[in-house]
């Protein structure tokens, strides 16, 4: 009984104030709802704290002339040219901001970019072995308010009239290795509530956070940007020291903090026992069974995987070689877009840099229908990396269309951008997300032991290497031209799909070679076959 307290104690302050006012526990379904709920707000501000460099960038560096003249479309000044500068600050915010608009001005905003995601990926190993190891609670509301005072204080460089590129370096660097926190720690806590069992939906749904916070970020820091472009990276900074601060008050990170046991290696039947603790266990024998349960399984026993264990767990490296490029793809446009549109002329007329912030989010729109697509796919055919490989290697038409036509109007822009953001958005949400939790609960590790955060920081760790070069590249290549920037993405998707081939190969022998009722179970020793049977 003393056991079952301490673990109890994990319990958020949140939660126990809602327990003490009702008298009573909430039911299995409710805590998960409530998980994917603030665990949704969580990485939505994560990511809405990453978009105003790419907000700004204009701004900072000077734009090339424009023509004049622009009709409200499709709904007022919205995705129009907008002169929102009609003061003095005009002419001082069109020289750019120095360091930034001198000759080489993009090759620093590059630099600026590669040295967030460097930060950021290599954080992520360390990351995820602590999140494996430390209070998953705790530790994502350290990382969020960590990444808030850093994202706040390179905003403060424009109020301060900080001109020292050192400066902005050094912030974004250490606000990328609190962002490493993020991503391991939300899908570990998913993980830990949810079986397996329709994951790539629940997961591809889930995932939306993604681009909601995209979509916020480009809207709250291009909304402010008139008033300098300062605040918009105070607001977002500000708006993410909020989310963990909900964290710390209402994320359980594990079911077993709470008094439930672990929903992964325990018995269907078990599962069904413990709906309520308070409320649907009568019987003496079986409260004392899942009591046992819980300290056998609680989050304070489990011992963490070490990094170079989850390696070979099968399937982690293909997956994580993928995400390379699927993210280098991804992270180009999170980064480039919306100063790529404010600089190519479309249907005649360039936009703002305001209008080209709320026109980029279209992008990410296409992207919350990739992801949930693709995880509906992934759960229907049984097969994680056809379905990811395929994505793949549709985005790379999509990305020619874009590139080559998103000019002739506004209309087809948006559309191409969209069918765009679909295609490249898809397998990035499906690998970070449900693959990731499938191989942190592989069956190889008895479900003895901590690994989703690892696993996950390997897989997504990988991959913003290739989210930091993709950046980084486009600095130095659209200065020779943007066609030679989507060279380098369509390159980056065929490759990314490629990675998969072999798993593609052993997903598809299987599905010709045996009854669909048969599933993964027999495969999931194999090296070559990542994907896992529902055991919920």
């Amino acid at each position: 009984m003393d056991r079952i307290s301490d673990l109890r104690r994990n319990a958020p302050p949140g939660i126990l104030l809602f327990r003490s006012i009702r008298g009573r526990d909430w039911t299995l379904n409710t805590y998960r709802y409530v998980i994917l709920l603030v665990t949704f707000i969580a990485y939505a501000c994560y990511h809405a704290s990453r978009k105003p460099t790419s907000i700004v960038k204009s701004v900072l560096y000077p734009e090339p002339p424009k023509s004049t003249g622009a009709y409200p479309w499709p709904i007022g000044k919205v995705f129009v040219k907008d002169e929102f500068l009609d003061t003095s600050k005009v002419a001082h915010e069109e020289r750019g901001w120095y360091p930034f608009n001198g000759p080489d001005g993009t090759s620093k905003l590059g630099e600026i970019d590669v040295a967030f995601l460097a930060c950021y990926s290599l954080g992520m190993y360390v990351a995820g072995h602590l999140g494996d190891t430390l209070d998953l609670r705790l530790f994502l509301t350290t990382g969020m308010i960590g990444s808030g005072i850093f994202v706040g204080l390179f905003g403060m460089g424009y109020f301060w009239n900080v001109h020292l590129f050192w400066f902005y370096l050094v912030m974004q660097m250490f606000a990328g290795l609190f962002q490493a926190t993020g991503w391991p720690s939300v899908v570990a806590v998913i993980g830990n509530w949810f079986g397996k069992r329709k994951r790539g939906l629940i997961m591809g749904i889930w995932n939306a956070h993604t681009s909601v916070g995209n979509i916020s970020g480009s809207l709250l820091a291009a909304s402010v940007l008139e008033y300098g472009w300062g605040l918009s990276f105070i607001l977002p900074g500000a708006l993410i020291v909020m989310g963990g601060i909900l964290v710390f008050f209402f994320l359980a990170a594990y079911p077993e903090d709470v008094g439930f046991p672990c929903v992964n290696g325990l018995d269907a039947k078990v599962e069904t026992v413990s709906c309520d603790l308070e409320t649907q266990i009568p019987k003496a024998n079986a409260e004392q069974g899942v009591k046992n349960d819980i300290m056998q399984n609680g989050s304070a026993y489990k011992k963490s995987v070490g990094l170079y264990e989850a390696c070979w767990i099968p399937g982690v490296i293909p997956f994580a070689l993928c995400l390379f490029f699927s993210k280098l793809v991804a992270y180009t446009f999170l980064y480039w877009l919306p100063f790529y549109l404010s600089q190519t002329e479309i249907g005649g007329e360039y936009v703002s840099v305001k209008s080209a912030g709320n026109l980029s989010t279209l992008f990410d729109v296409g992207g919350i229908v990739g992801g949930i697509l693709a995880g509906y796919l992934s759960d229907k055919l049984k097969a994680r990396a056809t379905t990811a490989a395929s994505f793949t290697y549709l985005a790379i038409p999509a990305l020619f269309l874009y590139r080559w036509y998103g000019s002739v109007s506004k209309t087809v822009n948006i559309m191409l951008m969209m069918i765009a953001g679909l295609f490249v958005n898809g397998p990035y949400a499906l690998i970070t997300t449900a693959v990731s939790a499938d191989l942190g609960t592989h069956s190889s590790l008895r479900g003895d032991s901590r690994a989703l955060a690892t696993v996950t920081a390997i897989i997504d760790g990988t991959g913003s290497l290739g989210a930091a070069l993709g950046p980084l590249l486009t600095g130095f290549l659209s200065t020779k031209g943007w066609d030679a920037v989507f060279g380098m993405l369509m390159v980056g998707a065929l490759v990314a799909g490629l990675l998969l081939s072999r798993q593609v190969a052993a997903e598809i022998t299987e599905r010709t070679s045996k009854p669909s009722s048969v599933g993964w179970q027999s495969h999931q020793g194999r090296a070559s076959q990542p994907l896992l049977s529902d055991q919920k």
